[in-house]
């Protein structure tokens, strides 16, 4: 049942979203359509624009992508978890939306051509990539001058007051794995995303923020979160025995405190690219 975590960046996100997609879709978890759907929104899609959805898992942002965007529009989902693709791949035939893709990928190898989006889109995954920096400068590349840029990331306290209960209960039984995948914690402030932005050379970005408190009917709503994200690496490398442990600890933290809410504070950062901007 114990699983390795694998050193790479890319490839634990994808070990952790992997492993996390039999949970993702339920109920407890809609955090993601929410803010999925309000990304795209934000973005403000217009009819008949390509766009690429960088990280695009389930299709959280995808599928309202490709309602927005209309049949002569075109949405391309990029995404290193397997598993959560082939989910989205079955939403958007049950939606008949026939005018999206999903493929497997790694936002740093993409071999699009630069300027060939109308948007380019990435939802709770720059913080995947060491050099974020890097990254979103590579997302910029793709976007066509007049185009848009929506990246969206958590904000300060996610998950609390679960999240802390969560990361203690870990160091109990795994102090060596306490805190041992959280990539989000690194730019959970408008200054930080700020700054990547900037190093990135992205043009005058807007960074929207939403502080929003997201409803759990009982502290197995809470246990089906951490099974559905991002902590599922941490779990995966658990026995039965100290994942039993855990299980039991979360349980008893959201009962004996009655916790019926989590924080889910997120950033958006909106940007247009210039008429004017260089090729690179």
């Amino acid at each position: 049942m114990k699983a390795n975590i694998p050193e790479n960046a890319q490839d634990r996100a994808a070990f952790t979203y992997n492993a996390a997609a039999d949970y993702y879709d339920a109920s407890p978890l809609s955090f993601w359509d929410y803010f999925g759907r309000q990304t795209i929104e934000l973005a403000s899609l217009r009819i008949g624009s390509r766009v690429l959805d960088v990280c695009c898992g389930a299709g959280a942002s995808a599928l309202p992508a490709a309602e927005a965007v209309g049949q002569t529009g075109a949405v391309i989902g990029v995404d290193l978890a397997k598993a959560l693709l082939e989910s989205a791949r079955t939403k958007a035939i049950q939606r008949r939306l026939g005018n999206i893709e999903f493929e497997v990928g790694d936002m740093l190898s993409m071999t699009f051509p630069v300027a060939s989006f109308d948007a380019v889109v990435c939802v709770f995954g720059i913080f995947f990539v060491p050099d974020m920096a890097m990254a979103v400068s590579e997302l910029w590349s793709y976007i066509r001058p007049g185009g848009k840029l929506a990246v969206t990331t958590w904000g300060r306290n996610l998950f609390e007051p679960a999240n802390d209960a969560f990361w203690c209960s870990i160091k109990v039984v795994r102090p060596d794995r306490y805190k041992g995948f959280n990539p989000w914690d690194r730019i959970d402030n408008q200054a930080s995303l700020r700054k990547i932005l900037d190093e990135a050379g992205v043009a005058s970005p807007k960074i929207i923020a939403e502080n929003r408190l997201h409803p759990i009917k009982s502290a197995e709503d809470w246990w089906t979160i951490v099974l559905g994200s991002g902590y599922r690496g941490t779990i995966e490398q658990l026995n039965l025995a100290e994942r039993q442990k855990v299980k039991e600890a979360n349980l008893d933290f959201i009962r004996d405190e009655k916790i019926s809410a989590i924080e889910t504070n997120v950033l958006c950062a909106l940007a247009t690219k210039p008429q004017t901007a260089n090729f690179k």
